[in-house]
């Protein structure tokens, strides 16, 4: 019996993998130019994601779709109580004036409320304008007038007065409530005597081709400009990673899959997974902050069975590991563990394309051994049933992610863009390949052009930049998104991204230099914060760093220094300088010694949203960064 059940497993594994395969394009001498994906789940051809909610009240009552936090538990929600809470949001919006093709601007963290905010503004037959909650006044003025909204939710006191400020020179400033004042019930209030029959023409008047959303990007290189995205779009997103997904994961863990969402709903890639969860019945839970020390305790209580997350959110957890350990007198063992971790997983994933047989005995018990010692607490720090991880945004470290797979949590990589509903590319669940963003999700085709640019084609691309098209002339063509980054297909068709195109950096000795790669690996190192490097038109390269302040503390700490140590003295420090040195090196180990970074400047404070060096999706504003420290990238080329 065990024999007959472990083949059924295979096949049922050869099964879902053949799901992922793409057709590849290759050039004269071999190379893969483009990778193309068959779509696996039919498109939207009528109405809107505006009536999921209601399909699944009608399917499926009493299905547990989301979980909410009330008074110190998680409890459930129901599909007809969903569809319920939308129904009367929804009315409400259309008694206070909402038209159909009207905007809503929603300026909140992750919690509940935004979910049915976003069902009833489109339930309505409107078009949401997701807003950051970090959002200065002056980002709020621009995106609500660019927008047209009339409407918007605020989820705090600050929120609301942001807004106020905002949009106070606005002709029509638009008509606002607020989340913590009981926004949702003053909208159900508002709309009672508005028919069940005005609703459904509202909603049945939606196509898959209806505007859903203005979602802006994040403004790194200038003004944010709106995406306009369908309901097709998303639902294209939301539906082929599904149908990509989940049937792997059930088939493999055998869990019953849930998620806490933690990722801002005002970013794309929040938006699509909440979707995707809502299309699968996905049980999901809303946390508002993405900072690991107030994530991990509700992780712990949750116990999801997979995450999305960002490189930042590994990355800490995997700091945290080592800091605990350095404290317990045990670095030098957390160290050994992360060597064989990374030669663990190298050999075991060798066995996925059968290139390998895998880890050998020796290895076995060594990784025995670590998983007693480190690994099993990195998966308790997670809620202990988590298997499956997506990070997306930014590059993850290959050897972080190495790390990860031994100590049981697969971290599957993707890319995309606000421009492409999320993810335009994603690592098959069944043929892992740290170190590369995977292949293109099923229904998009990627295509590298002779200069080395990533294009994406598909039903996720968008349409057009809002009340923008110059922009949008210029980044579609013939349904081709040309992305701005920089990337190689390998022979099987996965997707390497390697910087940017207009960062690139020229040397003065006409070496190319992606800065990417540096930074990505720069950042996955403690006591790393955020870093910048430099070198366009320089002899060499270099770097600004600044020190994160939980590994700066912890670094304190285990050297039983005064915690209020002066940051100017610190900086100075040659025993700091030598562990910054130690990332420094770590980075470099991926480039070429011309690529290398020979200087690095330790800089004060941080690059936040705040002094305007990130973006609210906590990407770095390089030009924003190397004006502010002019001066001292200058000191590193004097020296």
């Amino acid at each position: 019996m065990g024999v007959r059940r472990d083949l059924k497993r295979a096949r049922q594994r050869t099964d879902l993998a053949a799901r992922g395969e793409v057709e590849l394009v290759r050039d004269a001498t071999g190379t893969v130019r483009e990778a193309r994906a068959a779509p696996l789940a039919p498109p939207l051809t009528t109405g809107s994601l505006a009536d999921l909610p209601f399909a699944h009240a009608a399917e499926t009552p009493d299905a547990v779709l989301l979980r909410r936090r009330e008074r110190g538990a998680w409890r459930p929600v129901t599909a007809t109580a969903f569809a319920a809470a939308v129904t009367a949001v929804a009315k409400g919006l259309i008694a206070a004036g909402l038209e159909p093709g009207g905007r809503v601007a929603v300026m909140s963290r992750t919690r509940y409320e935004w979910t049915v905010l976003d069902f009833a503004i489109w339930a309505a037959g409107g078009q949401s304008v997701p807003l950051y909650p970090t959002s200065s006044a002056a980002q709020v003025d621009w995106i609500v007038r660019d927008s047209g909204a009339r409407f918007a939710v605020a989820e705090t006191t600050e929120n609301a007065a942001t807004v106020t400020t905002g949009t106070a020179g606005h002709r029509n400033p638009p008509r606002l409530w607020q989340l913590d004042e009981g926004a949702l019930r003053d909208l159900a209030a508002l709309g009672r005597e508005v028919g069940d029959d005005e609703l459904a023409k509202r909603r049945g008047a939606l196509t898959p081709d209806t505007v859903a959303t203005l979602c802006y990007t994040s403004g790194t290189t200038g003004r944010p400009k709106g995406c306009v995205l369908t309901h097709a779009n998303l639902h294209a997103e939301a539906a082929n990673t599904v149908e990509l997904l989940h049937p792997v994961f059930q088939a493999v863990t055998g869990q019953q899959a849930s998620t806490l969402l933690f990722l801002p709903l005002a970013h794309i890639l929040g938006r699509t997974l909440q979707l995707a969860c809502l299309l699968a019945r996905i049980e999901t839970g809303h946390f508002p902050s993405v900072k690991p020390d107030e994530l991990r305790p509700a992780l712990k209580e949750f116990r999801p069975t997979f995450l999305v997350g960002v490189p930042y959110l590994f990355e800490k957890i995997h700091d945290t590991g080592r800091a605990t350990a350095e404290r317990l007198g045990r670095a030098a063992s957390f160290d050994r563990a992360e060597r064989i971790a990374v030669r663990f997983a190298e050999a075991h994933l060798q066995k996925f394309p059968g290139t390998g047989k895998g880890p050998g005995p020796g290895l076995y018990a060594a990784w025995a051994l670590y998983d007693l010692l480190v690994y099993r607490r990195i998966r308790r720090e997670l809620g202990g049933r988590l298997r499956y991880a997506i990070s997306g945004g930014s590059p993850l470290d290959r050897d972080l992610n190495l790390f990860f797979h031994a100590a049981g949590i697969v971290v599957y990589e993707g890319y995309g863009l606000t421009e492409t509903s999320a993810a335009a590319t994603l690592v098959p669940p069944l043929a892992p390949r740290p170190g590369t963003v995977g292949l293109p999700i099923p229904g998009v085709s990627v295509r590298v052009a002779d200069d080395g640019e990533v294009l994406i084609r598909g039903p996720v691309v968008f349409g057009a930049y809002w009340n923008d098209p110059a922009a949008t002339e210029a980044a579609l063509s013939d349904g081709w998104f040309a992305t701005g980054d920089l990337g190689a297909l390998d022979q099987d068709g996965y997707l390497t991204i390697t910087g940017r195109k207009k960062d690139i950096l020229v040397t003065s000795g006409g070496k190319n230099v992606s800065p990417a790669v540096l930074e990505d690996r720069l950042r996955g190192r403690a006591p790393v914060g955020q870093c910048v490097v430099v070198g366009d038109n320089r002899p060499f390269v270099a770097a600004l760093i600044t020190l994160d302040p939980e590994a700066l503390a912890h670094w304190l700490t285990v050297r039983k220094l005064p915690a209020d140590t002066p940051l100017a003295e610190l900086l100075r420090d040659e025993r700091l300088r030598a562990d910054v040195q130690k990332a420094v090196d770590h980075a470099n180990a991926a480039v070429s010694r011309a690529e290398s970074i020979r200087a690095f400047a330790l800089v004060e404070g941080e690059f936040t949203e705040e002094n305007g060096l990130l973006t609210p999706s906590l990407k770095v504003k390089r030009h924003a960064v190397t004006a502010a420290y002019a001066d001292r990238i200058e000191e590193l080329y004097r020296r």
